[in-house]
């Protein structure tokens, strides 16, 4: 498949677009400084803006899939939906937050007393987003929420799937790596399994 990645050059950007290549996939790897995208078979760098709706939508026209891999505070989820409605790509694929998972019925993790303060404003943006997704009346979307812990670690393939609730280890840690972030984001666009829907991936 033809797919763009908006953010390529980030920590989960840039494993998304590694394991796509690797399996075979073209991909436009997007972001402010192609510089930092590495060298790699199957993969196009490109500059790009997500503020910009129209060169962003003009960039994603003729994909297959889009992937938005972008901090929520530095983008604007209106211009970014936008863009890809504009664009008429075929999926669009958002690399949530933890912070809109339920730790209990109606419960959003980022409302919990213990959720780090640093971390509030974005997760609150990134439940704001999927809200906007869960409105849309027209896009083809999915959104893939990590797990609470979302570092760098090993690539696996082995993992959990869920939906609204944050999944917990049985020693009660809630992580993922970015590795297998990626794989768990490569298989839903090769597999669709979560079309218009938020789903989890966690150990």
């Amino acid at each position: 498949m033809k797919i763009a990645v908006i953010g390529a050059s980030g920590n989960a950007g840039s494993r998304i677009t590694a394991e796509l290549a690797r399996r075979g996939h073209s991909v436009t790897a997007i972001a402010r400084h192609p510089e930092k995208i590495a060298t790699q078979a199957n993969v196009t760098p490109a500059a790009g803006d997500a503020m910009d709706q129209a060169g962003l939508a003009r960039q994603l026209t003729g994909h297959d899939a889009a992937i938005s891999s972008i901090h929520f505070l530095a983008s604007d989820p209106a211009k970014l939906i936008g863009a890809a409605k504009d664009s008429k790509v075929g999926r669009y694929l958002v690399v949530g937050g933890a912070g809109s998972l339920e730790v209990a019925p109606g419960v959003r993790l980022v409302t919990t007393p213990g959720f780090p303060v640093a971390y509030k404003a974005e997760a609150e943006k990134g439940a704001a987003f999927l809200d906007l997704l869960r409105a849309e009346k027209e896009l083809n979307w999915t959104f893939l929420s990590p797990s609470a812990l979302f570092t760098a670690g090993e690539r696996t393939g082995k993992f959990r799937l869920g939906t609204d609730q944050l999944l917990t280890a049985s020693d009660g840690k809630s992580s993922i790596s970015f590795d297998d972030f990626a794989v768990a984001l490569a298989d839903e666009i090769e597999r669709p399994a979560h079309i218009r829907q938020r789903f989890t991936v966690g150990y």
